[in-house]
């Protein structure tokens, strides 16, 4: 979609979703479970995904699980850093967190796919009403795993999820 941020956003509630890179299976299930809390809820906000490749790789990401979800691509990471979604350290890439929560993500149905972009890169979430930040999420590890469902509920009530 063309267009400034500001009005991708608009003046309603949006979740800007920033996944880490296409071959993460967290971003994968991310994705999927995003897209059945949207499904059960018809108040959740509008969905805006960022991506690090290009556009034609986004949607062929994206075609599996939500081909018809808007989506930024950025591939200098200039959102990413602009809303300090930063790169992980070891342990929050490739600790023991991240490893144990694949049988989550495998369970689902998700799977690893190539790696391309930033894979050092985290993944981010935040609940926005125009340019006012209602709610965020700072991932821990890149397994790390909100409880989608319940992310009205947090961002009516303004609390902050706690994070590095």
């Amino acid at each position: 979609m063309p267009g400034t941020l500001a009005d991708q956003i608009g003046e309603s509630e949006s979740l800007l979703v920033f996944l880490r890179h296409f071959g993460c299976i967290f971003c994968r299930e991310m994705v999927a479970d995003i897209r059945a809390a949207k499904e059960a809820d018809p108040d959740y906000p509008k969905v805006l995904f960022f991506f690090q490749g290009t556009p034609t790789e986004g949607r062929a990401f994206l075609r599996r699980d939500w081909p018809d979800v808007r989506a930024i691509a950025d591939a200098e990471q200039k959102f990413y850093e602009d809303f300090g979604v930063n790169q992980g350290n070891f342990l929050q890439i490739f600790g023991p967190r991240a490893l144990l929560s694949t049988p989550r993500a495998r369970a689902k149905g998700h799977s690893p796919g190539e790696r391309s972009g930033d894979i050092l890169r985290m993944p981010g979430l935040f609940w926005v009403r125009g340019a006012e930040i209602l709610w965020a999420h700072r991932f821990r590890h890149q397994a790390d795993h909100p409880d989608f469902k319940q992310l009205p509920a947090l961002a009516r009530e303004g609390a902050h999820s706690l994070g590095p």
